[in-house]
């Protein structure tokens, strides 16, 4: 199991679903997670419901200046910041002729600026270091797209080619950036309130992923055992990409 004892992780998106089992799992770790979200009274109530380890900031993925002042508070706090999980992330699935440009605009707002974003935000602190960790939590709808999801596919893919690109840039600074790509996952976002669809029966895992089996691929990536990996991508998606199991 990795050891994050005393890590400094940021975590955006770290309140709710997904983000908040990152953050619990590497709390566990040992990692002093802070908890980014849009209000920062989720934020207070998630970090108190982690424990004494997690900080909490208000952070607006879409915002630089709240990027600038989270980073800032959490340098003066902790006096370090060793890794950044860009997990906060919109899914809109709609036709492609029915989609408006504002709603193209608002996914590649939180999906894909919100990822540069925070990667420009983190770098500084983390090149003073000389050493610094960024995982991207992407989607294997980066290159393996359902229906009705076109711009959703299309911000992820962006990310995809962002992410490698700074990590050739950003490795001879000692920051390593990779990406995990989750296929269907069992929250709130992925089920719509509608249950788990009857479709994961037929993955060849045979059933839909659990939000800590992400985190456990993310807290690699976060921790020294990885510490050769750069520009990597995790699948984590119980084999969906490969096809209907024969059963």
């Amino acid at each position: 199991m990795p050891d994050l004892e005393n890590q400094v992780i940021l975590i955006t998106g770290g309140n709710r679903g997904q983000g908040k089992a990152i953050s619990e799992h590497l709390a566990s770790l040992g990692a002093k997670v802070v908890i980014g979200a849009r209000q920062l009274k989720a934020a207070e109530k998630a970090a108190e419901s982690i424990g004494p380890g997690a900080f909490p900031v208000q952070l607006d993925v879409t915002k630089a200046e709240q990027w600038r002042r989270a980073v800032e508070k959490i340098h003066a706090h902790f006096g370090q910041l060793d890794a950044l999980v860009n997990n906060a992330g919109l899914l809109k699935r709609k036709p492609f002729m029915d989609l408006s440009t504002e709603e193209y605009q608002e996914l590649i707002n939180v999906n894909q600026l919100g990822v540069f974003l925070g990667m420009q935000a983190v770098v500084p602190f983390m090149e003073a270091q000389q050493k610094g960790s960024i995982v991207n939590n992407v989607s294997i709808s980066a290159f393996a797209p359902i229906g009705q999801s076109s711009a959703y596919a299309a911000t992820k893919a962006a990310v995809v080619a962002m992410s490698k690109s700074a990590a050739i840039e950003l490795g001879p600074k000692g920051i390593r950036v990779n990406m995990i790509h989750p296929g269907g996952v069992e929250t709130e976002m992925a089920t719509q309130g509608e249950g788990v669809p009857e479709f994961y029966q037929t993955i060849p895992l045979g059933r839909i992923g659990q939000p800590v089996e992400i985190a456990r691929a993310v807290a690699f990536l976060v921790s020294d055992e990885s510490s050769y990996c750069t520009g990597s991508e995790i699948v984590v998606d119980g084999g969906m990409t490969l096809g209907s199991a024969d059963v």
